[in-house]
């Protein structure tokens, strides 16, 4: 295997993860309520707008870990 064909199939894996990862992405924004819980922190003054999702990632970071441990268990 030359190192070309080895990058070729390196950079096919990666695009097809960044397309996995945005149709996420998309499918998460239509969750209501996901991303307005309380505990996110959201400022806006004038023509500046400042939102730090804080819950949302904590509940999705413990909803992936135990998914990614349910699924990749031996």
């Amino acid at each position: 295997m030359t190192p070309l064909s080895s990058m070729a199939k390196l950079l096919i894996f990666f695009g097809l993860l960044m397309v996995i990862m945005g149709g996420l992405l998309l499918l998460v924004g239509k969750i209501p309520g996901l991303g307005k819980l309380p505990g996110d922190i959201h400022i806006q003054r004038g023509n500046f707008t400042f939102y730090f999702p804080v819950v949302t990632s904590i509940l999705l970071s413990i909803c992936l870990t135990l998914l990614l441990n349910f699924l990749l268990r031996r």
